[in-house]
């Protein structure tokens, strides 16, 4: 009896050991991913600072605030530019700080055509 109780012990903690060597592993594995991605990321994210640094803002920045999918649509940049350069003055309860945003969005864009 004590016999099999060992060998029913033994074989568990085998079990167990097993279970915990490959778990370990998975999250070794995933860890090493998620640093890969996090390489890159911050790769993409050197590039667009570089591209800050050195113009001021992002195209992408500049895009998001002008509402622009399209770059070749030089209408629709002018009519958005215009729109939200006149929503956010003084007079009709605009911040300087948003204005500038839009000009400095639009004067980024236009540098880049």
């Amino acid at each position: 009896m004590a016999r099999y109780l060992v060998k029913i012990i033994g074989l568990g903690a085998q079990a167990m050991g097993r279970a915990f060597v490959k778990t370990v592993r998975q999250e070794i594995e995933a860890f090493h991913e998620a640093a890969r991605l996090h390489q890159a990321l911050n790769r993409f994210a050197d590039d667009e600072a570089a591209d800050e640094k050195v113009k001021g803002m992002t195209l992408t920045e500049a895009r998001l605030i002008l509402n622009i999918k399209d770059l070749s649509d030089q209408g629709k940049i002018n009519a958005n530019y215009q729109h939200l350069f006149e929503a956010n003055e003084k007079p009709s309860g605009g911040t300087f700080y948003l204005q500038s945003k839009v000009f400095r969005a639009k004067e980024r864009i236009d540098q880049e055509l």
